[in-house]
């Protein structure tokens, strides 16, 4: 069962919805991209697993999202709205990590240490804009200055694994692109493929949440 909560910013109402474990051990919050919102497959597969492993899962609506707007606002509002909801994400009083899928992770990142998130989950980071890798975003992922953990598709046009820097070593996801599909010809299919997402994520939230 899920609930959804209201939390009023001032770029307007944000949303939270909360995936609530049983005597959970700490949380994930977890915002959208840029192009979609928090019924991305990615997303939806977490807020699915991770519940039943001890996880309470949030996924946080930007307010451009709420307001049923089509373009996302720059980097800076992304930003504050989302250390506006922080407070709520951290009231029951857990650990939470901080993490999104493409711009929702950048925010993650840009955040997690001023916020005192406890390790980023980096959905499909956007290491650069397809067909631009001279334009790396990778600054970002680098100074999270917590664990973090990336998982990418093997055929993202926003940054391949094989392109991340020194010191990143992504989870690959076999054939998968910006939004983890993969085609109907590879040799892994769309379950296996999220069963390879989620599993990476909880093995790796294991060690950040004990």
């Amino acid at each position: 069962m899920s609930e959804s909560e209201i939390v009023p910013t001032a770029a307007g109402d944000a949303r939270i919805t909360w995936h609530r474990a049983r005597d959970a051990r700490g949380i994930v919050a977890l915002s959208h991209g840029a192009g979609g919102g928090i019924e991305a497959r990615d997303l939806q597969a977490l807020a699915a697993v991770l519940p039943r492993r001890g996880v309470t899962v949030a996924l946080v609506e930007q307010p451009w999202r709420v307001a049923g707007k089509r373009m996302a606002p720059a980097p800076k509002a992304l930003d504050a709205a989302w250390r506006e909801v922080w407070p709520v994400l951290a009231r029951p009083g857990l650990r939470v990590v901080a993490g999104g899928r493409s711009a929702g992770a950048r925010v993650a990142c840009r955040t997690a240490g001023e916020l005192g998130a406890v390790g980023v989950l980096a959905l499909a980071f956007p290491l650069h804009p397809p067909g631009k890798p001279e334009k790396s975003r990778a600054e970002e992922l680098l100074g999270a200055g917590v664990p973090t953990l990336v998982v990418q598709g093997g055929r993202d046009p926003f940054g391949r694994p094989e392109e991340f820097p020194a010191g990143v070593a992504p989870v690959t996801v076999p054939y998968g692109d910006h939004g983890f599909a993969v085609p109907k010809t590879a040799d892994v299919t769309q379950e296996k493929a999220l069963a390879l997402l989620t599993d990476a994520a909880e093995g790796w939230l294991e060690g950040v949440l004990p």
